[in-house]
């Protein structure tokens, strides 16, 4: 076994000296394979002496040895460029941190360009259509790495309920709207081929066996297996100091300490997958980047696409309103001294400086419209196909890394502990040339932003009037959008009551829901209901149907109705009944499941009116 590898060694033309430096790894040559001595060589090369210092002779811990350079393999080839490029882009933004260097030096401000909408006037209705019509072309990218141990949710994020009325999981929810925006989309080409919308969601792995199981065991929620699509992402190595040494374990010295690079990997593995040649040839035009708790994106998705797809954009962020200095990331125009532009997020805490530092004395205030000029970001991208395929052949994928070291102390010659590169989806616009076009759509937040990513205790800090981007103002957020959307629809919506939940106090509006099937667009829903409804304050209704139209209705209490898509189902007359309360709950009371913990409260179903349509046919309800 020796002689093979030293033959195999000597091959390579590859003597002692070069290891020589690393007595411990030099008498271990004879164990490794010509691959890993390549490997060992490149780690030399760029100063990681140290990995090897440990190291025993030939004989003891040999397996823990072959597992370290399996872990070597796997950082330098899920790596754009491998470990080389790694360190050698550490080491540069380290010292740059180091010297508290200002990355937007040279830049200067300004308010890009963009489509503000306004829900509900004709424009609206325009791009929608035209989104709709598009969203056949598309393909979506859901970027799902996280757990929910941020939100006291032992799970993956994407199996928690985006709101409780139903119970319908996040990832279900996705997953049924893109179904329907589908169905939809091909109502407008009727008799051309149905080709089906694709999905990837780019796991981690943490999520990527539970996601798996998710979909496995409730079929897919209704799409074909070859719909979908797991890329995994893998972690990066940390880092010990402003030299870009390697991390070791603190509890196994032959691993390196790893941690997650960031939401921005998604670019390279796209690049690495061949997903988007084959998109390309199938057709494909779009692809629509979203985040995995925010229930109320899809409803803004139709007309963000619409914008994309009349304005021509190559990259068209979603964004919301936002106040001067609120915690958002503003989208913003960077013009360079040697004239580079780019239209990037810039976070909220450095957008105020950079605008006070470039002449604008105030910095970031409020305009005539009584938000910032620069909308919020809510990391929702929509990158137009082909333009996307030709940068990535440059980049490969890679994204402008950043790094956030936690020093000792003022002289920041070492960290309180291992620090690693991190990159951000939404950087993808940094490395576009000047003729890239890049714009943002922004939705009114009501209607499109509802993350949930704070835990009880950290959203019941949030101040007054902020948003708590909470388990429990997300499902509120829910029923209000769904609540205003049919109030614009002409149906009479109660006032929402206050109340106060898990420190949070919050609008709670009739619980309204419905399945993507019902309504993918506000035209949907004003052809689906007339003027003379009417809903209360503690009313609950859940449509579950194509075909089910509110004519009439006045609804004081719960109603659910189910029909299969051949059913059309009118809904009239008038329905009373006890419905369904919500009640108090206490997160800290661990006899409650987690789902209901986090929100503060539960549902008490007293009395409904559920009715089922299994055949097709017409019916009236009519009470």
């Amino acid at each position: 076994m020796a002689s093979n590898t030293a033959e195999k060694l000597s091959g390579l033309s590859i003597g002692d000296d070069w290891a020589s430096s690393c007595p411990n790894l030099h008498k271990n040559l004879s164990l490794l394979s010509p691959n890993e001595v390549e490997l060992a060589k490149l780690l030399l090369d760029v100063g990681q002496n140290h990995l090897f210092g440990h190291w025993p002779e030939p004989g003891v811990d040999d397996g823990r040895k072959r597992e370290f350079f399996n872990q070597v393999i796997r950082l330098n080839s899920s790596y754009p460029g491998g470990l080389v490029s790694y360190i050698q882009n550490a080491r540069k933004l380290l010292a740059d941190s180091k010297a508290s260097k200002n990355p937007y030096d040279g830049f200067t401000p300004s308010v890009p360009s963009g489509e503000v909408l306004s829900f509900g006037d004709d424009n609206f209705f325009r791009l929608e259509e035209a989104g709709i019509r598009e969203v056949r072309n598309a393909a979506f990218v859901l970027v799902a790495g996280g757990l929910g141990e941020r939100l006291g949710y032992k799970g993956i994020k994407l199996a928690l309920p985006a709101e409780t009325t139903t119970g319908k999981c996040f990832l279900q929810h996705y997953i049924e709207s893109i179904l329907a925006l589908q169905e939809a989309s091909y109502k407008f080409v009727e008799g051309q081929d149905r080709t089906l919308i694709p999905l990837v969601i780019m796991t981690s792995d943490d999520t990527n066996a539970p996601t798996l199981e998710l979909l496995e065991s409730n079929s897919y929620f209704g799409m074909k297996p070859t719909q979908v699509k797991l890329l995994k992402q893998e972690k990066v190595a940390c880092l010990d100091d402003n030299n870009a040494r390697l991390a070791l374990d603190i509890n196994d010295k032959y691993k390196i300490q790893t941690k997650p690079h960031g939401h921005g990997d998604v670019h390279a593995l796209l690049y690495s997958s061949g997903l988007l040649d084959q998109w390309k040839n199938a057709g494909v035009k779009w692809v629509l980047f979203f985040q995995d708790t925010n229930g109320l994106l899809f409803k803004a998705i139709p007309a963000s696409l619409g914008v994309s797809a009349t304005k021509g954009y190559n990259v068209n962020s979603l964004a919301v309103p936002r106040k001067a200095k609120e915690a958002i990331g503003g989208i913003t125009k960077l013009t360079h001294d040697d004239g580079r532009t780019m239209v990037i997020n810039v976070e909220y805490n450095q957008l105020d400086p950079l605008l006070r530092a470039t002449g604008h004395a105030d910095g970031d205030v409020n305009c005539e419209t009584g938000f910032s000029p620069y909308p919020g970001n809510i990391n929702q991208l929509i990158l137009e196909l082909e333009p996307y395929i030709e940068e990535l052949k440059k980049t490969r994928g890679a994204i402008a890394e950043f790094v956030n070291p936690k020093y000792k102390d003022a002289s920041k010659t070492s960290f309180k502990s291992s620090t690693r590169l991190e990159c951000m989806m939404q950087d993808y616009p940094k490395t576009l040339p000047p003729s890239a076009k890049v714009g943002f759509t922004v939705i009114d937040t009501w209607l499109a932003y509802a993350p949930v990513k704070n835990n009880p205790e950290d959203a019941a800090k949030v101040p007054k009037g902020n948003p708590y981007h909470s388990a429990t103002s997300g499902e509120m957020a829910i029923y209000r959008a769904n609540s205003l959307i049919l109030r614009k629809a002409g149906v009479q919506i109660a006032d929402p009551e206050i109340d106060v939940f898990n420190g949070q106090e919050v609008e709670v509006w009739p619980r309204i829901t419905w399945s993507p099937r019902w309504a993918v667009s506000f035209s949907d829903v004003k052809n689906k209901v007339n003027e003379n409804c009417s809903i209360t304050q503690k009313s609950t209704m859940v449509i579950n149907g194509q075909n089910v139209l509110l004519d009439g209705l006045t609804l004081d209490g719960s109603l659910i109705v189910n029909a299969i898509n051949e059913a059309e189902v009118k809904v009239a007359g008038s329905i009373l009944n006890k419905g369904w309360i919500l009640k108090h709950a206490d997160h800290k009371d661990d006899s409650l499941p987690e789902e209901m913990r986090m929100r503060g409260f539960k549902i008490e179903k007293i009395e409904q009116l559920e009715m089922n349509y299994t055949e097709p046919g017409k019916f009236c309800l009519s009470l």
